[in-house]
C-alpha cells in the first residue's frame, strides 16, 4: 500500500496535448468499465479507445479499427477490443501493452479525444480519471495479493469523477435474437460466458437458468462448444455482447444476446468531462 502511494506521489506526469479520459476501478474483477466507455465515447467525434487487450493472442501495438473500419480479427484484438470496434462505429480502437506508444499512434491517426481503458494506475500520464465504485465493495480492504483491492481504498480521492453503481448509475439489460428485441426468454436457458464475476449476470435471468462459466477472456474452442451441445441438447443459449464476438463463428442455433448498458442518473453532471475536453480543443 505504501509503495503504491509513494509511486503516485513521486510520478512526473507527461501532458500529450490531447484530452485523455481514463475509465478504471481499484477493485479486483469487472465493474462496468467497457459499458461506461461505450456510453461516453459514442457522444464524441474523432475518438480513440486504447486498451491493453487482455486475452488476445497477439503482442505489441495493433490498430483494431480505424474510424469504424475493422482491420484485425478477434485473436489479434481480444474480446473487449473487438466489442468496442463493432459497437463504436466511427471510433478508432488500439490495443497495446504500452499505453504511451498507443497515445502517440492515436495522435498520428488524427484522433482528437482518447479514452484509456483501465488507466488509473498510469500515474505518469496527464489525464482525467473516472473511477467506478461497485455496489458491493470487497470486505477485505487490503490490496493484492491478500485483499480485494488493486490500490488502497483511499485512492478514490484521487479520481476526477467517481461513479458508484446503484447510486450514480445502474445496469440495464435487454435481450435480442437475430438483432430483434425480445421480451420473453425460452424456458430452458443456458448462460455461456467468460467474464469476471459471472454470477452477477444471473440476477437478470430466469431463476432456472443454468450457467457454463469460463475464466475471464477465455477463447472458446470447438471442444467447448461440442461438449456444451452434447450436455444441453434442448437448451437455448444466452450470452453477453463481450462473449458474442467470440461465439458468432460457431453459428449456434437459438442464440440470444444479453445486451448490457449503463443508465446514468439524471442528477450526475457529466459537463465536467466536456469542460476538460474543451481545454484542449478550443
Amino acid at each position: 500500500m505504501l509503495i503504491i502511494l509513494f509511486k503516485r506521489a513521486n510520478a512526473k506526469t507527461l501532458n500529450y496535448n490531447i484530452p485523455i479520459i481514463s475509465i478504471g476501478n481499484i477493485i479486483v474483477g469487472g465493474s462496468g468499465k467497457t459499458p461506461l466507455t461505450m456510453h461516453l465515447a459514442q457522444k464524441y467525434d474523432d475518438v480513440c479507445v486504447i486498451l491493453r487487450g487482455y486475452g488476445r493472442e497477439s503482442k505489441g501495438l495493433y490498430v483494431i479499427s480505424q474510424y469504424g473500419k475493422i482491420l484485425e480479427n478477434i485473436t489479434t484484438s481480444g474480446d473487449e477490443a473487438m466489442l468496442l470496434a463493432k459497437t463504436l462505429k466511427t471510433a478508432t480502437i488500439i490495443v497495446s501493452e504500452d499505453r504511451k506508444k498507443a497515445i502517440l499512434k492515436a495522435k498520428e491517426l488524427a484522433c482528437k479525444i482518447i479514452f484509456l481503458d483501465d488507466g488509473f494506475s498510469k500515474y505518469d500520464i496527464e489525464k482525467f480519471d473516472i473511477l467506478i465504485r461497485p455496489k458491493d465493495e470487497p470486505e477485505n480492504i487490503f490490496c493484492l495479493p491478500s485483499g480485494g483491492y488493486r490500490e488502497p481504498k483511499m485512492a478514490y480521492a484521487f479520481a476526477n469523477l467517481e461513479l458508484t453503481e446503484g447510486k450514480d448509475f445502474k445496469r440495464v439489460v435487454s435481450f435480442y435474437k437475430n438483432d430483434n428485441y425480445i421480451d420473453i426468454l425460452p424456458d430452458k436457458l443456458l448462460l455461456i460466458t467468460a467474464i469476471s464475476k459471472p454470477k452477477r449476470l444471473l440476477e437478470f435471468l430466469p431463476n432456472n437458468t443454468k450457467m457454463e462459466a469460463f475464466e475471464d477472456h477465455h477463447i472458446f474452442t470447438k471442444e467447448d462448444i461440442r461438449r456444451i451441445k452434447n450436455e444441453y441438447v434442448d437448451y437455448s443459449i444466452v450470452t453477453t455482447s463481450k462473449d458474442l464476438v467470440k461465439l458468432q463463428s460457431f453459428r449456434l442455433d437459438n442464440l440470444y444476446l444479453m445486451n448490457l448498458t449503463l443508465q446514468i442518473d439524471d442528477n450526475i453532471d457529466l459537463k465536467i468531462i466536456d469542460d476538460y475536453i474543451n481545454q484542449y480543443i478550443y
